[in-house]
């Protein structure tokens, strides 16, 4: 015979009269119960095999305020490509912009999506913005104003299309997802045949007051028992973020392959990100969508010899005496003192290899914070990591670099397979593209990497080969720990966070 407790007892009784089946915040309305109490006598049910439970988890998705706005009004880049149709189709950017009557930190953001929507076309040299067919209404338009209707929704319920746009909506802050988790508790069939006949037990006591003590009422109480050996909750020390940890490793690694580490700035000038890599002063990636600029200081200093300085012009106007014929423009020192943020970790291979401590072999890596205004998705940042590594040396060859690279690959991210394909950079050649596969998570793409121009060693005084790579370190330990979502790593989800195993 099972033995029941007023609250197993009450608690059974509101499950049998709510259904069977049902959520644990219905069972506390129905008895008057504290959650807590609840609870406790769910688990105690369950242990004696006479209900079980379950945790039901949706996101509701609601428009943020900006969202509201849009919802009313159009996205940006609707607004622009309405305002394109005004002028006949095309436009300038100042045109467009005033005739979309966007308020001016939002022409970058419009500008930007238009393009990525490929509903208009910008001419880099005159500025010219011209729509592109029609543009239909996008999948992120429709849930915009699907949520202006009905408030919020279920993203469960929605469409997979639209499942998609929720993503893309909340990486822009235009909607707001937020998760809920429901537990669910349902009668077994013993469970169902005990919950008859309860509902008459007995008031148990938790402790002994004064009062039943003096009046002798303690002799014919019943007193509840508990059970010591019960379950208790998890609790949860602290460690390591499991991406920290990762990246702890991957240091101990390369310093334990004779790497010596690379230090750098939060804010480089564009002689070290640019100009020192042979990137023309005119490159695309040098514009405001490649890269992010310092409002104020704009300028910074070089901190480079005159000689240095006067190497690298002449290469970038003539090529010096490297063998190049050069970039064939005149060459801005202003320009170069550009201060940005950093857009690669190469730039900090450019101010090690000036460095007076340079060796010659030598090995040296960095894990460097970067900087591009990509669009977010799966596996694109605005702010990410990459580990940078250059090796210096007299007789190193294309070979020892895909050696290394593979290493990487296997070692670091634990890939299957790995492949290269050519690939180009104003700064090295031959350069090569680094994919790697994992059963079970696919092909992804970790970066470049080659061998340094003379265009780039030349100037800083090195006459030795040199080899470099780049790659995505957020993305090796997307591999590793199978993510496939890079923005999940630098989430505050503390289940996944706890779930993940300490090395």
């Amino acid at each position: 015979m099972v033995e029941l407790r007023e609250q197993e007892s009450r608690t059974l009784s509101a499950i049998r009269k709510l259904g069977g089946k049902t959520s644990v915040d219905q069972v506390a309305a129905e008895t008057g119960l504290s959650d807590a109490a609840i609870m406790r006598a769910i688990l105690t049910l369950q242990e004696k095999k006479l209900v079980r439970t379950q945790e039901e988890e949706k996101s509701i998705v609601r428009l943020a305020e900006e969202g509201k706005t849009y919802a009313k009004h159009g996205l940006p880049e609707r607004r622009i490509v309405n305002a394109l149709k005004k002028l006949g189709g095309k436009g300038s950017l100042g045109q467009v912009f005033d005739e979309a009557h966007l308020e001016g930190q939002f022409n970058s953001i419009a500008l930007g999506w238009v393009q990525r929507k490929e509903w208009a076309k910008l001419d880099s040299k005159t500025k010219i913005l011209e729509i592109r067919g029609e543009p239909s209404e996008g999948n992120d338009e429709k849930l915009l104003k699907l949520l202006a209707k009905e408030d919020q929704k279920p993203v469960e319920a929605l469409s997979h299309e639209l499942r998609d746009a929720v993503q893309v909506l909340k990486g822009r802050k235009l909607v707001e997802v937020e998760e809920k988790k429901r537990r669910i508790v349902e009668l077994t069939a013993e469970g169902q045949r005990l919950s008859v006949k309860a509902g008459r037990v007995t008031a148990e006591l938790t402790q002994l007051t004064p009062e039943l003590i003096i009046s002798g009422k303690w002799r014919g109480a019943k007193l509840q028992k508990y059970n010591i050996e019960a379950a208790v909750d998890n609790t949860w020390p602290g460690k390591k973020h499991p991406y920290m940890q990762f990246l702890d490793e991957v240091k101990q690694k390369l310093v334990n392959l004779g790497f010596k580490q690379m230090n750098g700035t939060a804010v480089e000038t564009s002689f070290f990100n640019f100009d020192a890599l042979y990137t023309p002063q005119d490159h695309p990636a040098r514009e405001w969508l490649g890269i992010y600029f310092v409002k104020s200081p704009k300028y910074g200093r070089l901190n480079v010899s005159p000689r240095v300085l006067e190497n690298v012009k002449r290469t970038h106007e003539n090529g010096w005496k490297t063998g190049s014929t050069g970039w064939r423009y005149k060459y801005s020192k202003e320009e170069a003192k550009r201060l940005i943020l950093p857009g690669h970790g190469t730039c900090l291979s450019a101010r090690t290899l000036l460095s007076r401590d340079l060796e010659i072999p030598g090995r040296y890596f960095s894990i460097a914070r970067c900087y591009r205004p990509d669009f977010l998705d799966k596996t694109h940042l605005t702010e990410f990591n990459q580990v940078e590594g250059i090796v210096v040396d007299e007789n190193l060859t294309l070979r020892d670099l895909l050696g290394v690279l593979e290493k990487f690959a296997v070692e670091i991210a634990g890939a299957d397979e790995v492949k290269f394909k050519p690939d180009y950079f104003p700064f090295t050649e031959p350069s090569v593209e680094l994919s790697a596969y994992k059963k079970g998570f696919g092909w992804i793409e970790f970066g470049g990497s080659g061998l340094f121009r003379p265009e780039v060693t030349m100037p800083l005084g090195i006459n030795v080969p040199v080899v470099a790579w780049g790659l995505g370190i957020d993305r090796l330990f997307m591999m590793r720990a199978k993510i496939d979502d890079i923005r999940q790593i630098f989430s505050q989800d503390l289940g996944w966070i706890r779930r993940k195993e300490v090395a």
